[in-house]
């Protein structure tokens, strides 16, 4: 697939291209510069025409980063089938533009540079200045309002293969349909600021593929990343820290955390990475709490072990501060990790694919109602406000991805939330569903006769 990358300097607009090209929001569009620091990539379409697109960081000089922003866009041009670099026609040319046109000019692939925010013919005057760049005739585009589109379609057509056609004129698909590969786990990294979520994911792939710091707040986007661990397909997000909502007052950092919110969401299993020198605050409380109320596979990754003295002392105390504050999920895998060094990655991949599996195991209904008769048996239910015990008739799974069962009764409404944490308690033992969220519904059982018609005493009269 042509793999397009968009490049140029802070605040020219590069992700609202992106987003613009990609048909929904990907990448965090903010007015203040140097939002993008990682880049990142999506499938995107423009008219017919389908492509991998990259967005990349924002050039600059006056940050700690900028270098780093600088050899993660150089990779993006390397990777790139075509260039497509971004200057703003409202602002004047800076030495970062010279440096970036005169690193494209060496390029033997093709380079277009496009005049962003030119919403009006106050800013066309204003492309005249941009010829300096020696990139050609610079084209206006507005990537906020999709001015300009079309125009970039006519200048991508022919650097795509034309589609062959058969004798009637049918399109013959160029390429031969690829297997199907197994669907990716989607795993998102999460956590606190700066507690090494980034350097795992590159320590995960083998190499520097997102930006690292010791200031807090690296991350911004949740950048996600294609991987395979021993044969088996992954999705690696990894997320920008989120902090305590009360402390969060930039707006931009709040955007950041609703990224990170909504890729939780859309996991499947989630990592929360805690720093051994300060493991399970408040806040890592209340993120793993987000984890499994969504109903996501959650593993705790105690990172940094290897600076701490005593490491005994510290996981023994992380476990029992997990016992007694997430009692809505049992037996949590806690993996100490170094995602400096390397060490314990395998068993944290190991148990992020156990807890996977768990995840999704289903349960035949003739066990469940064993179990049930079973669980009555040791402990009956309470006795309702009728005077009689509340009855359990059948249960069954109804779903995975977390595990969900639904329990009828005649009277669901009456039985109180200790009974329902025996009967979670129990599934987890009698059928190995440790460490995951188990969500039971209790429905009422409809009575077939409710609805069902009276029959006249007169007519009962005629059948006697």
């Amino acid at each position: 697939m042509t793999t397009i990358a968009i490049v140029g300097r802070t605040n020219v607009g590069k992700s609202t291209l992106f987003n613009r090209l990609c048909g929904r929001r990907m990448a965090i569009v903010h007015d203040r510069p140097g939002v993008t620091r990682d880049r990142k990539e999506a499938p995107a379409t423009l008219q017919d025409l389908t492509f991998r697109l990259i967005d990349t960081a924002g050039l600059e000089e006056t940050t700690s980063l900028a270098e780093a922003m600088w050899r993660q866009t150089e990779v993006a041009i390397a990777e790139a089938d075509i260039v497509l670099m971004v200057a703003d026609a409202r602002g004047e040319l800076t030495r970062l533009d010279e440096r970036l046109a005169r690193q494209l000019r060496q390029l033997d692939k093709p380079v277009f540079l496009l005049a962003n925010k030119c919403e009006g013919k106050m800013q066309m005057h204003m492309l005249a200045d941009l010829y300096r760049l020696g990139l050609g005739d610079p084209l206006p585009v507005s990537a906020e309002h999709g001015l300009g589109m079309k125009e970039l379609y006519a200048l991508l057509k022919p650097l795509f293969p034309a589609p062959q056609k058969d004798e009637n004129g049918n399109v013959i698909p160029s390429e031969e349909p690829e297997e199907t590969p197994d669907r990716p786990l989607r795993l998102a990294i999460v956590g606190r600021p700066n507690v090494g979520k980034s350097t795992l994911i590159n320590r995960l792939l083998g190499n520097e593929r997102l930006l690292t710091g010791p200031e807090a707040g690296v991350t911004r986007d949740a950048i996600t990343v294609p991987w395979e661990w021993k044969g088996n397909p992954v999705l690696l997000t990894d997320t920008a820290g989120l902090r305590k909502y009360g402390k969060v007052e930039d707006d931009l950092e709040k955007i950041s955390a609703a990224d990170t919110r909504n890729t939780i969401d859309f996991a499947e299993v989630v990592i929360l990475v805690l720093d051994a020198n300060q493991p399970m605050e408040r806040q890592d409380l209340m993120i793993a709490s987000k984890v499994l109320d969504e109903g996501r596979g959650l593993i705790i990754a105690l990172n940094k072990c290897d600076s701490v003295p005593d490491q005994r002392r510290v996981l023994a105390d992380l476990k029992e501060k997990m016992e007694s504050s997430l009692q809505q999920v049992k037996g949590l895998p806690i993996v100490t990790i170094s995602a400096k060094t390397g060490y314990g990655i395998d068993p944290m991949m190991t148990a992020v694919f156990h807890i996977y599996k768990l995840w999704n195991k289903r349960v035949p209904t003739h066990k469940m109602n064993a179990f049930l008769k079973a669980m009555t048996e040791a402990h009956p239910t309470p006795i309702a406000r009728n005077g009689r015990r509340i009855p359990m008739k059948y249960m069954t799974q109804v779903n995975a991805r977390p595990p969900t069962f639904v329990i009828f009764s005649s009277n669901p409404d009456q039985l109180p939330e200790s009974y329902l944490r025996y009967l979670s308690n129990g599934l987890r033992e009698q059928f190995g569903l440790v460490g995951v969220p188990i969500r039971i519904h209790m429905r009422k059982r409809e009575n077939p006769y409710a609805n069902r018609p009276r029959t006249p005493k007169w007519q009962k009269k005629i059948k006697k």
